[in-house]
């Protein structure tokens, strides 16, 4: 053997080991596409710590508009909490890739009128068992293993002042219950940057001071028309009126505005998508 074929030899055996090596990570690395039968490598969506308004729900091709505050969001603990349109939900939550897996799921009993009560079955329906997300810009599409379609749309959070907050349940020692029959989204309010709080409160309008320091609110006497109001109409506004009288306290979740009474009495309600 030529010392030139030796030199090839000895430089082959030489590099063996790293062909190996490579050889092997590109024969480890998986597929992203389907059918491969190696996996996915694709990265979690990034969809949890978002607030998303459900903007609609399609079940067996029917398209139902989402009533206002239906909402979902998944924390980085794997938890999903939201509104189906009426009552709140909470549930497990697994984000894997392009697959939300929602399981598990609580709700309060709250009555639901019509047509809420419907797009709440159907919602309900929806968000359960694994689900292909589709994250388009702040538009996310939940398509479950039938078919059926789940559109919601990212929005940020709500500040106090400057928000349409509509009234979306009344409250009792942290426990909510539904508004009375025919009232749901009647009752709206806005705070204003000259400390004034005024709107609707299902019926007549108001208007009153309102003095923001820290967590409370002080309200000041309200003034109101002086309307005739149905029976419902009227039950919601004596519950508004009692809350929003003197300092109460309030919080702000994302989008949810609660306000409380020192007698554990309250309202909480959603900031109105724009």
């Amino acid at each position: 053997m030529s010392t030139t074929q030796k030199q090839h030899l000895t430089a082959a055996a030489a590099l063996a080991p790293l062909l190996a090596l490579a050889l092997a990570a590109c024969g480890g690395q998986k597929g992203s596409g389907a059918g491969d039968g190696g996996g996915s490598d694709r990265p979690d969506l990034p969809v949890t710590g978002v607030h998303w308004a459900v903007d609609s729900v399609t079940v067996d091709g029917r398209k139902s508009a989402a009533p206002p505050g239906s909402h979902v969001e998944i924390d980085v603990k794997g938890q999903a909490t939201g509104t189906y349109g009426c009552n709140h939900f909470n549930a497990k939550a697994t984000v894997d890739g392009d697959t939300i897996t929602l399981r598990d799921a609580g709700m309060t009993e709250m009555a639901c009128p019509e047509p809420v009560q419907a797009f709440e079955n159907a919602l309900k329906s929806a968000l359960d068992g694994t689900l292909r997300a589709k994250l388009d810009g702040d538009r996310l599409t939940l398509t479950t293993s039938g078919g059926d379609t789940v559109q919601l749309t990212e929005q940020p959070p709500a500040p106090l002042v400057s928000t349409e907050w509509t009234v979306d349940s009344l409250t009792e020692d942290g426990t909510a219950t539904s508004l009375p029959a025919g009232a749901r989204g009647k009752a709206r309010f806005v705070f204003g940057e000259d400390g004034s709080v005024r709107g609707t409160l299902g019926c007549n309008r108001f208007s009153a001071k309102a003095a923001v320091d820290g967590g409370t609110i002080t309200f000041g006497p309200a003034v109101t028309t002086r309307k005739l109001c149905p029976g419902a109409g009227m039950d919601l506004e004596r519950a508004l009126l009692k809350v929003m009288t003197g300092k109460v306290t309030y919080t702000i979740d994302d989008r949810t505005l609660t306000l409380t009474a020192p007698d554990g009495t309250g309202f909480a309600a959603n900031a109105t998508a724009k």
